[in-house]
């Protein structure tokens, strides 16, 4: 019995490192995340008894799949921030933004949470948080201030990011009905999508004062985010929650900003012709318009696109499975295709994007870095069983309690993977175990480590990768996870209340 709480102890060491080395010591992601790699591959070998080639090809994977798709996407995303940075779409875009309201109270709603969110239902993978946080730099945000906002604004839309992606993952490990799953989920997440809002007003006026003005557009943006959600994900599934939730919220959002919210508009604000409006957001239009035909919505254009793979095995231990690249039916692909053909139509040659797209490329190489790192940690991490002997300790010494802490677990798996998908393949079937283990609905307490894993997010080394490469702040990781640290405890705390007391008073 003792054994589990030492090996409980060691598996912790990894998370530890990166949590002094980044948010004490003030590390760079780049610098501190090798580290943790090293770190956990001499502990997979001797304390879990992994054979070294097994450890190291498992890293190698996780190395490999940090490029592919995730440094690859987050590429994309910023690609298409600095094209239409230097097509000068950007200045249209913020003539457009303060031209809704030069109050940056009101922007944040529109562009972190509306904004972002709508990124994260489309793409997932780092472009919420690299493109919000970009825009938002240049329209006068502390660059360090617009990194944490969009990280914090980047946690419950996660849920259902990437076309429901985590979602339908977690029902496919768990071997449970998508759509209630997809219900559930929407449930816990409904009060923190009303209270993320306030806080992010909070932070960009300075303290609670900052509510007094904008109350109501405040709520108004979070219930319309939430309630279209729950519906949603009720009768259809998991694949579009977040993308009608977003949509409805930035119409919303917008539409009241103007009509009761314009009376401090700045005097010298620009009107913005339409068409001159659509062909700067072209790049993003296209964006979004590739990624839902090349997704699960349109199976006749996602199929055969999907069927463009190759298939390489790399990891050598038991139950491995080759790894597959997808080369066009992948969000970096789309993403940088409809940057291309976005940049074309808006009269660019062919050669000064792609002079963009080399400088974003070198521009990543610091980000690459620490996201192949975490990645691979994460995979020598699952694959010896490390995860597993932290689960495993959690759900032994909390017993009925187990509820309060199923939200702590995905939140675990988030900030070690950077994935909710990943989270939910790590805990997915731990969760459902346990909940068996303690008479507890299986759907309620699966649910609950989705709910934690969009809390880890904004804690993620990997996403706070992509915020500081977005926004100019590469070398400052540290000073981003201790801002957001205090949220994501706050976050999961609220969560784990909502899992305990709520699923007895809901009927779960």
């Amino acid at each position: 019995m003792d054994n589990i709480y030492v090996l409980f102890i060691l598996a912790l060491i990894p998370i530890i490192w990166l949590i002094v080395s980044l948010g004490v010591m003030k590390i760079p992601g780049h610098k501190a995340c090798p580290v943790a790699l090293v770190i956990t591959l001499v502990l997979s070998i001797i304390v879990w008894k992994m054979p070294a080639l097994d450890s190291f090809t498992g890293a190698l994977e996780g190395i490999v799949m940090g490029l592919w798709p995730i440094v690859y996407i987050i590429i994309a995303a910023v690609f298409t921030y600095n094209l239409t940075t230097y097509s000068g779409s950007m200045e249209t875009i913020k003539n457009m933004m303060t031209g809704v309201s030069s109050d940056k109270r009101i922007l944040v709603l529109i562009l972190a949470w509306g904004f972002g969110g709508f990124l994260e239902a489309i793409a997932g993978f780092g472009t919420a948080v690299a493109i919000p946080a970009g825009i938002m730099a240049s329209l006068g945000f502390n660059p360090v201030s617009a990194a944490v906002m969009c990280l914090i604004a980047n946690t419950t839309p996660t849920a259902f990011g990437a076309i429901g992606l985590p979602v339908t993952t977690l029902a496919q490990v768990t071997d449970l009905n998508v759509m209630q799953l997809s219900y559930t989920v929407s449930i816990q997440l409904f009060v923190l999508i009303l209270i993320i809002p306030f806080v992010l007003v909070m932070l960009t006026g300075g303290g609670f004062k900052a509510i007094k003005g904008v109350f109501g557009i405040t709520l108004i943006s979070g219930l319309s985010f939430a309630v279209p959600q729950i519906f949603v994900a009720k009768f259809l599934g998991a694949e579009l929650p977040a993308i009608v939730g977003s949509l409805i919220c930035m119409g919303v959002t917008v539409l009241v900003a103007k009509k009761f919210y314009n009376r401090e508009e700045a005097a010298g604000a620009v009107k913005v012709p339409l068409k001159t409006a659509f062909m700067a957001w072209l790049p993003f239009i296209l964006v979004f318009v590739f990624i839902i035909l090349c997704s699960s919505l349109f199976p006749f254009i996602s199929e055969p696109l999907g069927s463009i793979k190759t298939s390489i095995p790399i990891y050598t231990g038991e139950g491995a499975k080759p790894y597959t690249f997808a080369w066009i039916a992948c969000p970096g692909t789309l993403i940088i295709l409809a940057t291309y053909l976005g940049g074309l139509l808006q009269g660019l040659k062919f050669r000064e994007i792609s002079v963009v797209f080399g400088k974003t490329i070198k521009q990543m190489g610091k980000t690459a870095i620490t996201v192949c790192s975490i990645v691979g940690l994460a995979k020598v991490m699952g694959y010896s069983g490390m995860i597993t002997s932290i689960a495993m300790v959690l759900v032994a010494v909390t017993g009925s309690f187990y509820p309060l802490i199923a939200p702590i677990i995905g939140a675990l798996g988030t900030f070690v993977t950077g994935s909710d998908t990943s989270a939910n393949v790590l805990f997915g079937e731990l969760q459902v175990q346990a909940a068996g283990s303690i008479g507890a609905d299986p759907f309620w307490i699966a649910a609950a480590n989705m709910a934690g894993a969009t809390a880890g997010k904004m804690i993620s080394p990997q996403s706070i990768a992509v915020a500081t490469a977005a926004t100019g702040l590469i070398g400052q990781e540290g000073k981003i996870l201790t801002s957001t640290m205090k949220f994501c405890a706050v976050y999961v705390v609220i969560i784990g209340i909502v899992v305990f007391f709520g699923g007895p008073l809901l009927g779960f």
